[in-house]
Protein backbone atom coordinates (compact mmCIF):
# COMPACT_ATOMS: atom_id res chain seq x y z
CA UNK A 1 0.00 0.00 0.00
CA UNK A 2 1.40 3.08 -1.19
CA UNK A 3 1.61 6.00 2.08
CA UNK A 4 0.20 9.40 1.22
CA UNK A 5 2.32 12.08 -0.18
CA UNK A 6 3.48 14.35 2.77
CA UNK A 7 2.75 17.66 2.65
CA UNK A 8 6.60 18.51 0.90
CA UNK A 9 5.96 22.76 2.14
CA UNK A 10 5.74 21.49 5.92
CA UNK A 11 9.08 19.69 5.16
CA UNK A 12 10.92 22.80 3.91
CA UNK A 13 12.69 25.30 6.08
CA UNK A 14 10.60 27.71 8.10
CA UNK A 15 11.78 30.97 6.47
CA UNK A 16 11.65 29.29 3.11
CA UNK A 17 8.31 28.54 3.73
CA UNK A 18 7.28 31.88 3.89
CA UNK A 19 9.27 33.12 1.12
CA UNK A 20 7.54 34.91 -1.73
CA UNK A 21 10.17 34.11 -5.15
CA UNK A 22 11.48 37.37 -6.39
CA UNK A 23 9.47 38.32 -9.21
CA UNK A 24 12.05 39.67 -12.33
CA UNK A 25 10.53 42.06 -15.14
CA UNK A 26 8.37 40.71 -17.97
CA UNK A 27 10.38 39.55 -21.03
CA UNK A 28 9.56 41.10 -24.30
CA UNK A 29 9.10 37.74 -26.12
CA UNK A 30 6.46 36.84 -23.14
CA UNK A 31 4.44 39.75 -23.82
CA UNK A 32 4.28 39.65 -27.16
CA UNK A 33 3.55 36.08 -27.37
CA UNK A 34 1.02 36.67 -25.08
CA UNK A 35 -0.98 39.94 -26.71
CA UNK A 36 0.12 39.01 -30.35
CA UNK A 37 1.83 42.47 -30.91
CA UNK A 38 5.37 43.28 -32.04
CA UNK A 39 8.00 46.12 -31.24
CA UNK A 40 7.20 46.33 -27.91
CA UNK A 41 9.87 48.38 -25.68
CA UNK A 42 11.13 46.83 -22.15
CA UNK A 43 12.12 49.26 -19.78
CA UNK A 44 11.43 47.61 -16.70
CA UNK A 45 14.92 45.71 -15.58
CA UNK A 46 17.91 48.66 -15.60
CA UNK A 47 19.10 46.76 -18.72
CA UNK A 48 22.00 48.94 -20.64
CA UNK A 49 19.78 50.01 -23.89
CA UNK A 50 22.93 49.95 -25.56
CA UNK A 51 23.36 46.13 -25.02
CA UNK A 52 27.15 44.82 -24.25
CA UNK A 53 30.34 46.48 -26.05
CA UNK A 54 31.56 45.15 -29.26
CA UNK A 55 35.03 44.57 -27.80
CA UNK A 56 32.67 41.99 -25.56
CA UNK A 57 31.05 40.24 -28.88
CA UNK A 58 34.35 39.80 -30.21
CA UNK A 59 35.85 37.97 -27.03
CA UNK A 60 33.28 35.96 -26.53
CA UNK A 61 33.08 34.45 -30.26
CA UNK A 62 36.76 33.65 -30.06
CA UNK A 63 35.87 32.05 -26.54
CA UNK A 64 33.18 29.67 -28.24
CA UNK A 65 35.78 27.11 -29.21
CA UNK A 66 36.45 26.25 -25.43
CA UNK A 67 32.87 25.62 -24.52
CA UNK A 68 33.35 21.84 -23.56
CA UNK A 69 36.19 23.06 -20.80
CA UNK A 70 35.33 23.70 -17.80
CA UNK A 71 35.66 27.28 -16.33
CA UNK A 72 38.72 28.71 -14.51
CA UNK A 73 37.38 28.02 -10.89
CA UNK A 74 39.50 30.77 -9.55
CA UNK A 75 38.71 33.20 -12.19
CA UNK A 76 42.79 34.28 -12.29
CA UNK A 77 42.50 36.66 -15.36
CA UNK A 78 39.71 38.22 -13.95
CA UNK A 79 40.21 38.59 -10.12
CA UNK A 80 43.94 39.50 -11.50
CA UNK A 81 42.23 42.83 -13.56
CA UNK A 82 39.96 43.82 -10.64
CA UNK A 83 42.63 43.75 -7.91
CA UNK A 84 44.03 46.04 -10.81
CA UNK A 85 41.22 48.36 -11.36
CA UNK A 86 40.41 48.92 -7.55
CA UNK A 87 44.50 48.22 -6.38
CA UNK A 88 43.89 45.67 -3.64
CA UNK A 89 45.08 42.33 -3.32
CA UNK A 90 43.38 39.37 -4.96
CA UNK A 91 42.58 37.82 -2.32
CA UNK A 92 40.07 40.00 -1.24
CA UNK A 93 38.00 39.46 -4.25
CA UNK A 94 35.10 37.44 -4.16
CA UNK A 95 33.71 36.52 -8.09
CA UNK A 96 29.54 35.81 -8.17
CA UNK A 97 27.19 34.43 -10.81
CA UNK A 98 26.16 38.24 -11.00
CA UNK A 99 26.75 40.33 -7.41
CA UNK A 100 23.21 38.63 -6.13
CA UNK A 101 25.37 35.42 -5.66
CA UNK A 102 27.52 37.06 -3.61
CA UNK A 103 24.63 38.53 -1.03
CA UNK A 104 23.54 34.58 -0.84
CA UNK A 105 27.05 34.04 0.14
CA UNK A 106 26.83 36.48 2.45
CA UNK A 107 23.75 35.31 4.56
CA UNK A 108 24.89 32.02 4.34
CA UNK A 109 28.08 32.68 6.19
CA UNK A 110 26.77 35.26 8.06
CA UNK A 111 23.31 34.65 9.25
CA UNK A 112 21.21 32.05 10.84
CA UNK A 113 18.24 31.24 12.93
CA UNK A 114 18.26 33.73 15.72
CA UNK A 115 20.00 36.02 14.12
CA UNK A 116 19.11 39.55 12.41
CA UNK A 117 19.92 41.73 9.69
CA UNK A 118 18.81 45.65 9.08
CA UNK A 119 16.78 46.34 5.69
CA UNK A 120 15.76 49.73 4.68
CA UNK A 121 12.49 50.04 4.07
CA UNK A 122 11.92 50.12 0.00
CA UNK A 123 15.35 48.17 -0.52
CA UNK A 124 16.16 45.24 -2.60
CA UNK A 125 13.91 42.10 -2.33
CA UNK A 126 17.32 39.77 -2.60
CA UNK A 127 18.02 41.35 0.81
CA UNK A 128 15.39 39.60 2.94
CA UNK A 129 14.84 36.79 0.23
CA UNK A 130 18.81 35.83 1.27
CA UNK A 131 18.55 36.48 4.93
CA UNK A 132 14.96 34.89 5.64
CA UNK A 133 16.14 31.57 3.61
CA UNK A 134 18.65 30.75 5.70
CA UNK A 135 16.48 31.56 8.70
CA UNK A 136 17.41 34.80 9.85
CA UNK A 137 15.00 37.33 10.41
CA UNK A 138 15.00 40.48 8.15
CA UNK A 139 14.93 43.75 10.28
CA UNK A 140 12.80 46.34 8.11
CA UNK A 141 13.73 50.01 9.26
CA UNK A 142 11.08 52.99 7.76
CA UNK A 143 12.84 54.92 5.20
CA UNK A 144 13.28 58.47 5.05
CA UNK A 145 12.95 60.50 1.59
CA UNK A 146 11.91 57.07 0.11
CA UNK A 147 15.86 56.17 1.28
CA UNK A 148 17.40 55.07 4.15
CA UNK A 149 17.76 56.60 7.25
CA UNK A 150 20.94 55.84 8.52
CA UNK A 151 20.48 57.15 12.34
CA UNK A 152 17.32 54.53 12.54
CA UNK A 153 19.31 51.75 11.30
CA UNK A 154 22.16 52.80 13.90
CA UNK A 155 18.48 52.43 16.59
CA UNK A 156 17.58 49.42 15.53
CA UNK A 157 21.11 47.42 15.81
CA UNK A 158 20.92 44.52 18.90
CA UNK A 159 23.05 42.00 20.69
CA UNK A 160 21.42 39.72 17.12
CA UNK A 161 22.13 42.23 14.62
CA UNK A 162 24.76 40.77 12.38
CA UNK A 163 24.49 41.89 8.74
CA UNK A 164 23.26 45.29 7.99
CA UNK A 165 22.38 46.08 4.01
CA UNK A 166 22.81 49.16 2.35
CA UNK A 167 22.31 49.67 -1.29
CA UNK A 168 23.90 53.17 -2.72
CA UNK A 169 22.19 53.65 -5.05
CA UNK A 170 19.40 52.47 -3.87
CA UNK A 171 16.84 49.86 -6.25
CA UNK A 172 13.88 50.70 -6.76
CA UNK A 173 14.04 54.09 -5.10
CA UNK A 174 17.32 56.11 -6.87
CA UNK A 175 17.79 57.39 -3.59
CA UNK A 176 21.73 57.49 -2.60
CA UNK A 177 23.82 58.52 0.69
CA UNK A 178 26.60 60.83 0.52
CA UNK A 179 29.91 60.27 1.42
CA UNK A 180 30.20 62.43 4.60
CA UNK A 181 26.57 60.67 5.58
CA UNK A 182 27.89 56.42 5.12
CA UNK A 183 31.52 57.04 6.21
CA UNK A 184 29.95 58.04 9.81
CA UNK A 185 27.74 55.75 9.90
CA UNK A 186 29.87 53.06 9.27
CA UNK A 187 32.22 54.60 12.29
CA UNK A 188 28.96 53.94 14.52
CA UNK A 189 28.78 50.17 13.41
CA UNK A 190 30.12 47.68 15.70
CA UNK A 191 32.63 45.77 14.52
CA UNK A 192 31.39 43.12 14.61
CA UNK A 193 28.50 43.46 12.55
CA UNK A 194 29.19 43.16 8.71
CA UNK A 195 28.08 46.05 6.16
CA UNK A 196 27.11 45.16 2.75
CA UNK A 197 27.39 48.28 0.38
CA UNK A 198 25.52 47.26 -2.59
CA UNK A 199 26.86 49.56 -5.52
CA UNK A 200 25.50 47.77 -8.66
CA UNK A 201 24.57 51.42 -10.10
CA UNK A 202 27.84 53.00 -8.83
CA UNK A 203 29.23 53.89 -12.95
CA UNK A 204 25.79 55.83 -13.30
CA UNK A 205 25.66 58.06 -10.73
CA UNK A 206 27.06 61.77 -11.10
CA UNK A 207 26.64 63.56 -8.03
CA UNK A 208 30.45 65.16 -6.44
CA UNK A 209 30.00 64.00 -2.84
CA UNK A 210 28.98 60.27 -3.87
CA UNK A 211 31.65 57.81 -2.13
CA UNK A 212 33.49 54.92 -3.44
CA UNK A 213 33.05 52.05 -0.92
CA UNK A 214 36.01 50.17 -2.27
CA UNK A 215 38.20 52.61 -0.73
CA UNK A 216 37.18 51.97 2.91
CA UNK A 217 37.98 48.85 2.68
CA UNK A 218 40.99 49.33 5.03
CA UNK A 219 39.21 51.52 7.13
CA UNK A 220 36.30 49.68 7.88
CA UNK A 221 36.86 45.30 8.11
CA UNK A 222 33.95 44.45 8.97
CA UNK A 223 32.88 46.30 4.98
CA UNK A 224 31.39 44.14 1.84
CA UNK A 225 30.92 46.46 -1.32
CA UNK A 226 29.69 44.30 -4.01
CA UNK A 227 29.76 45.72 -7.85
CA UNK A 228 27.82 43.98 -10.57
CA UNK A 229 28.85 43.85 -14.51
CA UNK A 230 24.84 43.64 -15.33
CA UNK A 231 23.91 47.19 -15.52
CA UNK A 232 26.43 49.90 -16.88
CA UNK A 233 28.46 47.16 -18.70
CA UNK A 234 25.56 45.38 -20.59
CA UNK A 235 26.12 41.82 -19.60
CA UNK A 236 23.07 41.18 -17.95
CA UNK A 237 22.60 37.73 -19.41
CA UNK A 238 25.65 36.54 -18.26
CA UNK A 239 25.70 36.81 -14.80
CA UNK A 240 28.26 38.22 -13.17
CA UNK A 241 29.37 40.36 -10.42
CA UNK A 242 31.75 40.57 -7.32
CA UNK A 243 32.45 41.56 -4.04
CA UNK A 244 35.07 43.65 -2.29
CA UNK A 245 36.33 42.56 0.99
CA UNK A 246 39.07 42.35 3.43
CA UNK A 247 40.80 38.69 2.69
CA UNK A 248 39.52 36.84 6.00
CA UNK A 249 35.90 37.61 4.82
CA UNK A 250 36.38 37.09 1.46
CA UNK A 251 38.01 33.53 2.30
CA UNK A 252 34.51 32.54 4.33
CA UNK A 253 32.79 33.68 1.20
CA UNK A 254 34.33 31.81 -0.82
CA UNK A 255 34.18 28.88 1.06
CA UNK A 256 30.21 28.61 0.31
CA UNK A 257 30.78 29.65 -3.26
CA UNK A 258 29.66 26.90 -5.59
CA UNK A 259 32.36 25.34 -7.85
CA UNK A 260 32.52 27.10 -11.13
CA UNK A 261 30.24 29.84 -10.06
CA UNK A 262 31.09 31.94 -12.88
CA UNK A 263 30.94 30.33 -16.36
CA UNK A 264 33.59 30.98 -19.01
CA UNK A 265 32.08 33.34 -21.23
CA UNK A 266 31.03 35.64 -18.61
CA UNK A 267 35.03 36.09 -17.11
CA UNK A 268 36.03 36.55 -20.92
CA UNK A 269 33.25 38.85 -21.36
CA UNK A 270 33.72 41.16 -18.12
CA UNK A 271 37.70 40.89 -18.97
CA UNK A 272 36.99 42.39 -22.14
CA UNK A 273 34.51 44.77 -20.77
CA UNK A 274 36.68 46.20 -18.17
CA UNK A 275 39.11 47.69 -21.05
CA UNK A 276 36.60 49.49 -22.58
CA UNK A 277 36.03 52.27 -20.90
CA UNK A 278 35.07 54.21 -23.82
CA UNK A 279 31.70 52.27 -24.28
CA UNK A 280 30.41 52.94 -20.19
CA UNK A 281 31.34 56.98 -21.01
CA UNK A 282 28.98 56.34 -23.81
CA UNK A 283 26.66 54.48 -21.44
CA UNK A 284 26.91 57.25 -19.24
CA UNK A 285 25.69 59.92 -21.41
CA UNK A 286 22.84 58.32 -23.13
CA UNK A 287 21.60 57.65 -18.98
CA UNK A 288 22.29 61.13 -18.36
CA UNK A 289 20.08 62.39 -21.28
CA UNK A 290 17.83 60.00 -21.00
CA UNK A 291 17.22 60.79 -16.78
CA UNK A 292 16.49 64.65 -18.36
CA UNK A 293 14.28 63.63 -20.72
CA UNK A 294 12.18 61.39 -18.44
CA UNK A 295 12.31 64.41 -15.97
CA UNK A 296 11.25 67.07 -18.28
CA UNK A 297 8.46 64.62 -19.39
CA UNK A 298 6.69 63.43 -16.43
CA UNK A 299 7.14 67.20 -15.08
CA UNK A 300 5.08 68.34 -18.43
CA UNK A 301 2.69 65.17 -17.71
CA UNK A 302 2.04 67.05 -13.89
CA UNK A 303 3.59 63.24 -12.67
CA UNK A 304 5.57 63.01 -9.79
CA UNK A 305 9.06 61.14 -9.14
CA UNK A 306 11.57 60.05 -6.80
CA UNK A 307 14.88 61.69 -7.85
CA UNK A 308 17.24 59.22 -9.14
CA UNK A 309 21.03 58.49 -9.52
CA UNK A 310 20.55 55.38 -10.96
CA UNK A 311 19.41 54.27 -14.77
CA UNK A 312 15.89 54.46 -13.96
CA UNK A 313 13.22 56.64 -11.75
CA UNK A 314 10.55 55.86 -9.67
CA UNK A 315 7.25 57.79 -11.09
CA UNK A 316 4.12 58.49 -8.56
CA UNK A 317 1.23 58.03 -9.90
CA UNK A 318 -0.68 59.34 -7.15
CA UNK A 319 -3.13 56.50 -7.42
CA UNK A 320 -2.80 52.79 -7.78
CA UNK A 321 -0.49 51.71 -10.56
CA UNK A 322 -1.45 48.87 -11.67
CA UNK A 323 -4.01 49.55 -14.24
CA UNK A 324 -0.98 52.20 -15.39
CA UNK A 325 1.03 49.43 -15.81
CA UNK A 326 -1.40 47.32 -17.51
CA UNK A 327 -2.49 49.87 -19.63
CA UNK A 328 0.87 50.39 -20.66
CA UNK A 329 1.48 46.33 -21.37
CA UNK A 330 -1.47 46.69 -23.46
CA UNK A 331 0.65 49.31 -25.83
CA UNK A 332 4.02 47.54 -25.51
CA UNK A 333 5.82 49.24 -22.97
CA UNK A 334 7.06 47.27 -20.26
CA UNK A 335 7.42 48.94 -16.95
CA UNK A 336 7.92 47.90 -13.28
CA UNK A 337 5.50 47.55 -10.62
CA UNK A 338 6.46 48.47 -6.97
CA UNK A 339 3.74 47.29 -5.21
CA UNK A 340 5.95 44.34 -3.93
CA UNK A 341 7.92 46.77 -2.15
CA UNK A 342 5.10 48.85 -0.90
CA UNK A 343 4.93 51.38 -3.07
CA UNK A 344 1.62 50.49 -4.58
CA UNK A 345 1.49 54.27 -7.02
CA UNK A 346 4.45 54.35 -8.31
CA UNK A 347 6.39 52.59 -11.39
CA UNK A 348 9.86 52.11 -12.07
CA UNK A 349 11.05 52.89 -15.57
CA UNK A 350 14.45 51.97 -17.28
CA UNK A 351 16.32 55.10 -19.13
CA UNK A 352 16.38 53.64 -22.67
CA UNK A 353 17.37 55.03 -25.84
CA UNK A 354 15.91 58.25 -26.68
CA UNK A 355 13.18 57.03 -28.91
CA UNK A 356 12.50 54.42 -26.42
CA UNK A 357 11.77 56.83 -23.37
CA UNK A 358 10.16 59.26 -26.18
CA UNK A 359 7.38 56.68 -26.91
CA UNK A 360 7.18 56.10 -22.97
CA UNK A 361 6.25 59.07 -22.09
CA UNK A 362 3.65 59.68 -25.20
CA UNK A 363 2.26 56.24 -23.97
CA UNK A 364 1.75 57.52 -20.80
CA UNK A 365 0.16 60.56 -22.05
CA UNK A 366 -2.18 58.45 -23.14
CA UNK A 367 -3.21 56.24 -20.35
CA UNK A 368 -3.48 58.72 -17.84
Amino acid sequence: MTSPTPPFSDLAAPGVRELKPYVPGKPLAELERELGISHSIKLASNENPLGASATVAEAITRACGELARYPDGSAFQLREALAEKHDIDPSRITLGNGSNDVLDMVARVFLYPGAESLISQYAFAVYPISSQAVGSEPVFVPAKAYGHDLDAMLGNITSRTRVIWIANPNNPTGTWLSEDALYAFLGKVPSEIIVVLDEAYVEYVQEPDYPDGSQWLDAFPNLIVTRTFSKAYGLASLRIGYGLSGSTIADLLNRVRQPFNVNSLAQTAALAALEDQAFIRRSVALNDNGMQQYVSGLEALGLGYIPSVGNFICIDLARDAAPVHQALLQRGCITRPVDNYGLPNHLRVSIGLEEENKRLLETLKKVI
